[in-house]
């Protein structure tokens, strides 16, 4: 088998993989490679192909990489409830709250298990649909 088939098949599973990652670097490499099949095609030495899917690969990475960070989403920011006072209806023997709150009732978890128990608590998170709670507010 020729070296640009070589070449241009690796690019191929690169890019093949790249569709299953979704970060641009495999696609950067498998660029370079096929860059490296296209050198050893017009009839480079094996250095040069090197040389060249290297130069490719390190710009391509680079410009992947800047892509990224350039586009990167802020973080999140606190939950709305974050810091409201919730009313607890009901304290479960499993050491969980039924919390009001926006006019429903909640499944709620202390912060930690020595928390006190109060009839006014606090939001101080949100997992998923499960409010944890602190005597004091944050």
């Amino acid at each position: 088998m020729a070296a640009y088939w070589i070449w241009w098949v690796l690019a191929g599973v690169l890019v093949a993989a790249e569709l299953l990652t979704g970060t641009f670097y495999l696609l950067a490499v498998g660029v370079a490679f096929a860059v490296g099949g296209l050198a050893a095609w017009l009839g480079a030495g094996t250095a040069v192909q090197l040389l060249a899917a290297a130069v490719v690969a390190t710009a391509g990475v680079f410009v992947a990489h800047r892509w990224r960070t350039t586009r990167a989403s802020a973080p999140a920011e606190a939950p709305y409830d974050v810091g409201q006072a919730v009313q607890v209806r009901a304290w479960q023997p499993d050491g969980t709250a039924r919390v009001s709150h926006r006019g429903t009732l909640w499944s709620a978890v202390p912060v930690a298990p020595d928390t006190p128990r109060a009839d006014t608590m606090y939001i101080v998170a949100v997992r998923g649909s499960t409010l944890v709670i602190d005597d004091r507010q944050p």
